[in-house]
């Protein structure tokens, strides 16, 4: 049974050691789905929202998250990134898709910095549009992908 990583023998929070791990090419994918009204959706393809540009914003809002991804999460290791993507897909009548791309040359992985990037592109899109519909759903957080290091290649599977 394998044991998880940030739990010392005690049980005691720590943060991982990874001094001795070799600098590898680091890529980690993830996704997230927000659902909402078809006029929401609407007025975010439009760029008609009264806050803005929302999908620009929340390119902007998951990119800076991914950067600051150990500020937000305690035991994860500050990253020099060296890109971050953040892309929208209207996924059908009101469904909107974002999916991140975060790759690094490090030590530990970005998948976190991947996820990070993915739920606060979501959370912004919700707060730019949450005053013509409170009803949206941020859903099914992810990840997509992970290459580098020693545990190798992750796909998720279609199923899982």
């Amino acid at each position: 049974m394998s044991r998880l990583t940030h739990v010392d023998r005690s049980g005691a929070a720590r943060m991982v050691d990874v001094g001795e791990k070799p600098v590898t090419h680091r890529i980690a994918r993830a996704a997230v789905e927000v659902r909402m009204k078809p006029a929401t959706l609407s007025l975010i393809r439009r760029g008609a929202a009264k806050k803005g540009d929302v999908l620009s914003v929340a390119r902007i809002a998951g990119i800076s998250a991914a950067k600051r991804t150990a500020d937000l999460i305690p035991l994860c290791h500050p990253i020099a990134t060296t890109k971050i993507e953040v892309d929208f897909t209207f996924a059908g009548k009101g469904r909107l898709d974002i999916a991140s791309r975060v790759e690094a040359h490090n030590r530990t992985g970005v998948e976190m910095e991947a996820l990070a990037a993915a739920a606060v592109a979501a959370l912004t899109v919700y707060d730019m549009c949450k005053a013509v519909d409170r009803g949206m759903e941020i859903d099914r957080l992810r990840l997509l992908e992970k290459t580098g290091g020693r545990s190798g290649r992750y796909v998720r599977s279609r199923g899982h």
